[in-house]
């Protein structure tokens, strides 16, 4: 089999080194804008003096269309996310099965075509990347939820925040496409994955309302800090996302009639406290390795290839976090609230 990559940056050359630990015998092909980026390893480090191309053993080719022409049965879409959209709608026409990196793209443009374009194959034939769904603290709390442990869900709020500049040290981080409009970053699509799990654990929302905006000294045209407020199914659920937090936090707090869940997805830490004889369980994961998201999702993403399974987050239920990314950004440029999905 053969595996296109299109952008080899931190997500690109992540995927592609779980790729080669799961099949290694699959041919690897790359189409890179500026052949800029360094060899990099699981914690981001930069391995020095060898080329991606040699480090991989990768054909490197000048464009997508000439890459397309060999073929290939896998295309990673991990370039900036304001390209996501056209590279995808090419890979998929070739008859590869296309693996997009969150988020689908930056605005709408486009999408209602994609769909209909995988929609002609009679099947799915894209999956989104979302690695989150495959984190165990959260498959927990899923299931705690489930079991109403702590009653009805009364209200919820979410939390993502970490310090731009030290996301990839070996880089400007005003260069990267979280901090530029023109490549379709911001923190509502850039740190699009708590709406994915939101969505997830409370249910699609019926109106959204976000303020925030570029309220830093950081460098960058996009927002950086946001507060967003939804309502799914009822449930008041806040989201605050910014490019300014240190230490970095990503928590999940939920308060129901009986009780309440602290889940830190930081320290990979979920809580629960239960009024009714004042229980308190502690569940932890020591041995969790962030990169086994990564691995797993390449793992549920072979199998769809394979046809042994269906892609853990599909085209349409990718765009539902886009949907709310997209009406919370609309909603913080114009200080109006919108109405998505019915309650």
């Amino acid at each position: 089999m053969k595996a296109l990559f299109i952008g080899l940056g931190s997500i690109g050359q992540r995927h592609l080194r779980n790729l080669i630990s799961l099949a290694p015998d699959v041919k690897l092909m790359a189409v890179r804008s500026s052949r800029t980026a360094p060899v990099l390893s699981n914690t981001n480090q930069v391995i020095s003096n060898i080329s991606l191309q040699e480090h991989y053993n990768i054909t490197e080719f000048e464009s997508l269309d000439t890459a397309l022409l060999l073929k290939p049965e896998m295309v990673f879409v991990t370039n900036p996310t304001s390209m996501h959209v056209e590279v995808a709608r090419k890979a998929l026409k070739s008859g590869a099965f296309v693996f997009i990196e969150k988020p689908i793209s930056h605005n709408n443009e486009g999408i209602k075509e994609l769909i209909q374009l995988e929609d002609s194959f009679g099947k799915n034939k894209i999956c989104i990347g979302y690695q989150f769904r495959f984190n165990p603290a959260l498959q927990l709390l899923q299931g705690i939820l489930k079991e109403k442990v702590i009653g009805n869900i009364v209200g919820a709020q979410l939390v993502n925040g970490e310090y731009m500049p030290g996301w990839h040290p070996y880089e400007d981080y005003r260069m990267t496409y979280a901090a530029r409009q023109e490549l379709g970053g911001g923190a509502l699509v850039t740190q699009i994955h708590d709406f994915d799990y939101a969505f997830w654990l409370f249910g699609k929302p019926s109106t959204v309302f976000a303020v925030g905006g570029q309220l830093s000294d950081l460098e960058v045209d996009v927002e950086d800090s946001v507060q967003v407020l939804m309502k799914c199914k009822n449930i008041p659920v806040s989201i605050q996302l910014n490019y300014l937090q240190w230490p970095p936090k990503r928590d999940i707090f939920i308060t129901g009639d009986k009780g309440s869940i602290h889940c830190d997805l930081s320290s990979m830490e979920v809580i629960v406290n239960q009024r009714e004889g004042k229980k308190i369980k502690k569940h932890k994961f020591p041995n969790f390795n962030r990169n086994d998201l990564f691995l797993n999702e390449m793992k549920n993403f072979l199998a769809f290839v394979n046809g042994k399974g269906d892609p853990m987050v599909s085209l349409k239920e990718g765009i539902i976090s886009l949907d709310i990314a997209l009406a919370a950004k609309e909603s913080m440029d114009k200080g109006l609230s919108f109405n998505l999905y019915e309650g």
